[in-house]
């Protein structure tokens, strides 16, 4: 009876140990407010890093919020209420310019391609750019990222923006698909889950990608202040491993294991339909391999920005991005 006793006591001993333990890693891990410039599934591998418990192996924690607008993204990361902001490239060489001296500064790079779609209202098979000669685009917000993106593959293309093509810029990226399904234009730019969805509803079909009419540009990035990086290296260093190590996971899932991982950050979307989105942005080579932004990527997205009438002067590369932390990750 003593020896069962005995057994029982060294039992629950354990047993408490191993609460209590698991209690303290819990609260050793590091609070990170990361603020991300909208939520989509265009973000993949940041879900799979919060998803996979990646972000946790590394000892962090990752309070996510959503900025809806790289411009709000930003102000909350230079105010200092978000720790790491992930948004498009160009709000830091907006802010550079600005001529602040606590700007943000790019460490790590997630999507390499533009995430939006042309959709049309008939299935063309054989579609070229130079086909929307004559013809009405529902595109985007003028300066706008996905707006500017359109304008620079039309010129690519020989044809002259609101002279060769005309394009709707007035409406609210909330309203587009609903406008175009309706019958407004020929034509509608649309990121996904609404590209696919249009598909399904019969009002659209996909014709040509951005993205890949583009090229690579740093589209969305991670990035802190300069003042943080500074004083948090650690953080920005744990927080990069954690994601190269999604990168790596999405490189080598399909687009089903991805969306399977995901899902709880997407209940509202139906996981046949997020399997298609996500197949699409693998197919259209959207997201990095390594969290290292490359000089002629930036150099190509100031080209974009300068042929839209937005670039006040050319931001050098070293001064808004860091390659430090990216290299680490990888030669681990």
């Amino acid at each position: 009876m003593n020896k069962k006793k005995t057994c029982i006591l060294i039992l629950l001993i354990i047993i408490m140990a191993s609460a209590f333990f698991s209690g303290c890693s819990k609260e050793e891990l590091t609070v990170v407010r990361l603020n991300e410039v909208v939520h989509s599934v265009f973000y993949a591998p940041q879900y799979v890093a919060i998803e996979k418990g990646f972000f946790e192996e590394e000892g962090l924690k990752i309070e996510l919020t959503s900025g809806w607008g790289a411009d709000k993204s930003m102000t909350a990361l230079i105010s200092g209420d978000a720790d790491i902001g992930m948004m498009g490239t160009e709000a830091a060489i907006y802010v550079y310019n600005q001529g602040k001296e606590n700007y943000g500064v790019v460490f790590a790079q997630q999507t390499q391609r533009a995430g939006n779609f042309l959709v049309s209202r008939e299935d063309e098979k054989d579609f070229q750019w130079t086909d929307l000669k004559g013809k009405t685009v529902i595109g985007g917000r003028p300066g706008g990222m996905p707006q500017m993106v359109f304008e620079y593959i039309l010129k690519q293309n020989g044809l002259k923006p609101f002279e060769d093509v005309e394009i709707i810029t007035n409406l609210q990226f909330t309203a587009t698909a609903g406008a175009f399904a309706s019958g407004t234009g020929d034509y509608s730019i649309e990121f996904e889950p609404t590209a696919s969805t249009l598909e399904v509803q019969n009002n659209g079909y996909v014709v040509a990608s951005l993205g890949t009419a583009s090229g690579k540009v740093p589209y969305t990035v991670f990035m802190a202040s300069k003042e943080y990086i500074e004083n948090n290296p650690e953080i920005i260093q744990k927080f990069t491993n954690a994601f190269y190590k999604a990168q790596v996971w999405v490189k080598e899932h399909s687009p089903e294991e991805i969306a399977e991982v995901i899902h709880p950050q997407f209940k509202e979307t139906d996981k046949e339909l997020l399997v298609k989105i996500i197949k699409r942005y693998k197919d259209q080579d959207t997201w990095c391999e390594t969290p290292i932004m490359e000089e002629e990527s930036l150099t190509l997205l100031q080209d974009i920005l300068e042929s839209a009438g937005e670039l006040e002067k050319r931001v050098p590369y070293d001064e808004i991005v860091t390659r430090e932390f990216a290299e680490k990750a990888i030669g681990k």
